[in-house]
């Protein structure tokens, strides 16, 4: 395990105090069920760092070569349940296998000066990568754990990254804090992200961005009708039909949308909900005030891709706004986000829900 160093000594160390001091351990696990301790262990040799609440995996960000983009993967519930989706790294029998690029939480934009971040994959072909855009790990800043015997010890990674292209030539320097927090039914990830561009750079309206989660069949809306869907660059991917018995999911907004009307809609939190054997899972994002376009659109549709999207305003709104970005050489912009995982019962309350976005919203 990597040693936490002395937070006044960290080069870094005014974007951790601040982060913090946003999300102090009592607002973040203020809460009926007990905390649970996190446990980061660390695997460099591995591209690897786990994620253990209360002795149990609870996710593992990984960065290997192979991947375009640094991802966490897989994501448990409390209930030990998978919340993300297998394929492509570890396919399960029966789950769709469309968009390849869909792994677990991941950060990242269709359009950054014209190369495409979200949909890099594998599947790409060669002659069509220099379209594409590569987010590399550079190192891994801070690996260990927060103490706190009020609260139970939390987990903090912070990593840094480029953002390339096929040259490597560098667009974006990311510097990404992961906070880490666990109690008996629920699973917290705040996640702050800083990109400072290396260069001019623009995020012209784009659908697919920013925050992405590929979920579990069961947690998919129920459908009878197969999709088709077409990128900017005429690549077509094609979604089966899901209509299964297990599959339930539905999503709810903070301004109550519903199910697939969610799509496509502003709003402060959303959340997805289904059963997945005998529990029901609640994957909830939110959104902060600071960021960006706030409220962001939400990029939620049916067939298990969970997005949070600022920047594609002129696409959801059906160019009645346009945003069209850009962050001048030198400048930089922090991106916030919260999501968490529970499972009981029943879905998050609305009364949870609340003190959920008020903790990590209100209290700086």
């Amino acid at each position: 395990m990597l040693a936490l160093p002395f937070f006044l000594r960290n080069r870094f160390r005014s974007l951790l105090f601040a982060f913090i001091v946003i999300m102090p351990a009592s607002a973040v696990l203020a809460q009926s069920s007990r905390p649970v301790d996190v446990r980061i262990i660390a695997d460099p040799a591995a591209h690897k760092i786990s994620v253990k609440a209360g002795g149990k995996l609870f996710t593992e960000l990984i960065y290997p070569d192979t991947l375009e983009k640094p991802v966490l993967y897989p994501i448990y519930a409390p209930d030990e349940q998978l919340v993300t989706r297998g394929f492509p790294i570890q396919p399960r029998p029966g789950e769709p296998v469309d968009h390849p690029h869909h792994i677990g939480l991941w950060f990242n934009y269709e359009n950054v000066n014209g190369l495409d971040f979200w949909n890099n994959s594998y599947a790409i072909p060669a002659e069509k990568k220099h379209s594409y855009g590569w987010i590399k790990v550079k190192g891994i800043t801070m690996a260990s754990n927060i103490k706190s015997k009020k609260d139970g010890d939390r987990g903090i990674i912070q990593y840094s990254a480029n953002w390339v292209d096929q040259q490597k030539n560098i667009l974006l320097e990311e510097n990404t804090i992961l906070l880490f927090s666990a109690t008996q039914d629920e699973r917290i990830i705040d996640r702050s992200t800083t990109l400072t561009a290396v260069q001019d750079v623009s995020f012209p309206d784009a659908k697919d961005g920013m925050l992405g989660l590929r979920v579990t069949r069961e947690l998919q809306i129920p459908s009878n009708v197969p999709g088709e869907f077409v990128d900017d660059k005429g690549n077509i991917t094609k979604v089966a039909a899901g209509n299964a018995p297990d599959v339930n999911g539905t999503y709810l907004t903070s301004e109550g949308k519903a199910g697939d009307s969610a799509w496509g809609t502003r709003g402060a939190w959303c959340m997805l909900y289904g059963k997945k054997g005998l529990d029901t899972l609640s994957v909830l994002m939110i959104d902060h005030p600071q960021n960006p376009g706030y409220p962001t659109y939400w990029h939620a549709r049916g067939y298990g891709l969970f997005a949070a999207n600022p920047l594609g305003q002129k696409i959801f709104s059906k160019d009645k706004e346009i945003l069209n970005y850009r962050l001048e050489k030198g400048k930089s912009v922090i991106f916030r986000y919260r999501v968490v995982i529970a499972s009981g019962r029943n879905k998050l309350s609305t009364d949870r829900i609340r003190q959920l976005t008020d903790a990590f919203t209100q209290a700086d």
